[in-house]
């Protein structure tokens, strides 16, 4: 088999060739797109699952959608000791930039630029109206719009006056955010109130954001109407119909087939998640020496691909865990793969619940665990609670 013409690609947020499994979301996020063009009033909306499952890639998607209807666009990704103001007016700044060409009014694209200048300059740690950053906007920033400091004020009328602009040329304007879960606290509320005030006035401007399982209840911690908010979609490991498409159209485009007996090796393997399938996918095309790929195939490439996961997708996390967090993971991963009790992980190392407290707090920070529901944690990868059974204590 040539490896040039492998066709899968086992990456962070990077699209496999067939997007398979995800025909329901991808109707959702064109009803949402149909509704804001027709002016009808629409949810943000917000893709929840663990780690591999595609939720990038998705976003990704509804990226390209939204461009395919010559909207404005921006994507930023959150992180957990950054502030949301510049990464979103950096976003804005470029959807912005997809629609002037197509304004007949500069005047109306510069007088936005300037209230986004004075966003983006309006640090609140920093003298008023003083900054030592510049977002590269070349018109002088405006003055008493989007630059009191108050994240949520700004914020709010920063959306209402970008929504203003693509008003104007009858489309809209999508802010897609990754790793969601990562937005600070405050920041959450500010979106959360940006957005409400977008529903009520009905301005084509939706934010849509890609996070881990407890994403909701981030957001309904910061504000409690963000249930009604959003529109939420969970993903999560491709059916068994999904995943073998996922496997078989790209082959058959390289006149390449699997053996059935193949096929089920592959699902058994990579238990339909997409990172998984796409990992050893690639592994038994690169292997097997002809068409059609066999179960013999499979089974001489699947520790190759195991050994890849191991160490990229499995190990890369593991390492920048402390000692102390590796045992708190351990003891998770031996009591099983569901989500377990905080206090089943104490009994299983002899502790107190709150003397464990720092290191569950710093696992989910760093994104390894999450809170299923109070007083339940879980791992966000999936299998990795199978990997940690696989390593010394």
């Amino acid at each position: 088999m040539d490896p040039v013409r492998n066709p899968y690609a086992p990456g962070a947020g990077q699209r496999p060739p067939e997007l398979a499994g995800r025909d329901r979301e991808l109707r959702q996020f064109e009803v949402v797109l149909e509704r804001v063009a027709r002016g009808r009033p629409e949810r943000s909306m917000v893709v929840t699952g663990l780690r591999g499952v595609g939720k990038t890639v998705l976003l990704n998607t509804f990226k390209s959608m939204a461009m395919q209807r010559l909207w404005g666009t921006g994507k930023i990704e959150a992180r957990p000791d950054q502030s949301i103001r510049r990464p979103v007016a950096a976003a804005l700044h470029m959807a912005i930039r997809e629609l002037a060409p197509r304004h007949r009014a500069p005047e109306r694209i510069e007088e936005f630029l300037g209230v986004l200048k004075a966003f983006a300059m309006r640090d609140p740690a920093a003298a008023k109206g003083t900054s030592h950053w510049s977002p590269g906007i070349e018109v002088p920033a405006s003055r008493g719009r989007a630059d009191s400091g108050d994240l949520e004020i700004d914020l709010t009328e920063l959306f209402v006056d970008a929504a203003s602009v693509a008003t104007d040329l009858g489309v809209g304007i999508a802010l897609f955010i990754d790793e969601m879960q990562d937005v600070q606290a405050a920041d959450v509320s500010a979106l959360c109130a940006a957005c409400h005030e977008l529903s009520q006035s009905g301005g084509p401007l939706i934010v849509v954001g890609a996070g881990l399982p407890h994403l909701p209840s981030v957001l309904s911690a910061s504000k409690s109407y963000s249930e009604r908010l959003f529109r939420y979609a969970r993903i999560d490991k491709l059916d068994r119909d999904a995943a073998d498409l996922a496997l078989i159209l790209p082959a058959r485009e390289e006149e390449v087939e699997f053996t059935q007996e193949a096929l089920d090796a592959l699902y058994e393997a990579a238990d339909g998640y997409p990172y998984f399938v796409q990992a050893y996918g690639k592994v038994a095309w690169d292997l097997a020496p002809r068409s059609p790929i066999t179960i013999e195939d499979v089974k001489v490439s699947a520790p190759e691909a195991e050994e890849e996961l191991a160490v990229g997708f499995f190990g890369s996390r593991y390492e920048r865990a402390t000692p102390a967090e590796r045992d708190y993971m351990h003891a998770m991963a031996q009591i099983g793969d569901e989500p377990v009790a905080t206090a089943e992980v104490a009994d299983a190392l002899g502790r107190k619940p709150s003397s464990l407290s720092p290191a569950r707090d710093s696992l989910i920070k760093k994104g390894l665990i999450y809170s299923a529901e109070r007083g339940l944690i879980a791992f966000t990868v999936p299998h990795f609670g199978r990997f940690l059974r696989a390593q010394p204590i």
